[in-house]
């Protein structure tokens, strides 16, 4: 029994706008509340996939953010125990254009609505989607409060001033925030299939320690299809705490924020960790983090790349995959030393998708290699990263 099933803003529950989003230009778009009631501020964004919202609301990446959902049919399948990505939701609010149905999937447990209450997330529906994501396009990401009253205590003014006494994203470190409070060994999950459900990885060939900025699951999930053991520790743990886990390799996470701020502390601990000729693989802001260590510099993009559609061309093999984004920070290319080599670049807007150190095996990627948005394009990065692993192991027995 599908929990809180019903339309959430049909015309018998809903006469009146019970939600508004105030950008900072004092730009005001109003709809109907869903989800917690309250207000959350952020800065605005727009994601333009068609499938996986659950997924996405939990990736601790959206720390900070209130997502603007393009494709209009959002909430239609539910939500379930299987597609999270952390344990906490860190998105600040969610934004749709349709009305959310009642759930039509096998999978489904909760309704959209119950569970973006559950996990106090602020919602608006009946909003008009396209003019955000154009207004967002042409202007930028804005910063943006939303707000959801039932009895339509909106007050537009002091909405306004909260949204402009927000800093934004830019050089705001919200790593430390959502990264793991205490260090931990992954339990072993492989990813999810349909006919098993979540199985759990018994052969660990590979020690990986995963340096977690905001790290999603299914990363960690992948690492078990590939016989790894994982232990996951926090984004500030030293390299001397790091080395004394004995890894074979070691991945920098993804996560929310400007990679420079995070990079105060985070720099010189992978300055240290690149000096012992360790393994290492980047993602989203790891890969950005370790092109900061590297010498390279970052900036924040105007829009930044947010879907499941993204087209990158990979250099090295000539070839095209589809990937899976959601980054608003870039790393700059002509920062970049010379014995760094661009692997990936991005087919919208030319910018770096992904890095490799030439004399050591230590590369990333801007993209989501563990997100398969259709075909399965980039599981052959975890393949190298294995691969690596197994080099440096012959290397150090020889």
């Amino acid at each position: 029994m599908i929990k809180n099933s019903k339309k959430i803003n049909s015309k018998n529950n809903h006469k009146i706008n019970t939600g508004v989003l105030v950008l900072e230009n004092k730009k005001v778009f109003n709809g109907i509340g869903i989800g917690y009631e309250g207000e959350a501020t952020g800065e605005v964004c727009f994601n333009t996939s068609l499938t996986g919202y659950q997924e996405i609301i939990s990736d601790p990446s959206y720390a900070g953010q209130i997502i603007n959902f393009t494709f209009p049919h959002i909430g239609n399948v539910g939500t379930n125990k299987e597609d999270i990505e952390s344990d906490k939701i860190w998105t600040k609010g969610v934004i749709f254009n349709s009305e959310i149905t009642d759930p039509s999937n096998y999978r489904a447990f909760l309704h959209l609505d119950a569970w973006l209450k559950k996990n106090k997330i602020v919602g608006l529906t009946g909003l008009d989607t396209r003019s955000l994501t154009n207004f967002i396009r042409d202007k930028g990401a804005p910063r943006g409060t939303i707000a959801f009253s039932k009895k339509q205590k909106i007050n537009l003014s002091k909405l306004t001033n909260t949204t402009l006494k927000w800093s934004g994203l830019k050089n705001l470190d919200l790593a430390k925030e959502v990264s793991t409070p205490k260090n931990y060994i992954w339990k072993g999950f492989k990813t999810w299939k349909k006919k098993d459900g979540f199985v759990k990885n018994k052969k660990n060939q590979f020690h990986v320690v995963a340096i977690d900025y905001g790290v999603k699951k299914n990363i960690l999930r992948y690492f078990s299809d590939f016989n790894c053991k994982v232990t996951v520790v926090h984004c500030k743990t030293s390299a001397e705490k790091i080395l004394s886990l004995k890894p074979n390799g070691i991945f920098l996470s993804n996560g929310p924020g400007d990679p420079a701020a995070t990079g105060k502390y985070a720099i010189n601990i992978i300055k240290k960790l690149i000096k012992k000729n360790i393994p290492i693989f980047g993602i989203c802001l790891g890969h950005q983090i370790l092109a900061l260590a590297l010498g390279g510099k970052t900036k924040k993009m105007k829009l930044g790349h947010r879907g499941a559609n993204h087209p990158v061309k990979n250099l090295i093999h000539d070839n095209v995959e589809i990937t899976s984004q959601n980054h608003g920070f870039e790393v700059v290319k002509e920062t970049l030393p010379k014995n760094i080599e661009v692997t990936h670049k991005s087919l919208f807007d030319n910018s770096i998708e992904g890095i490799k150190l030439k004399n050591k095996p230590i590369f990333s990627v801007q993209y989501h290699p563990e997100s398969n948005p259709g075909p399965q394009d980039s599981v052959y990065l975890f393949k190298e990263f294995i691969n690596n692993m197994k080099k440096n192991a012959k290397t150090k027995r020889s």
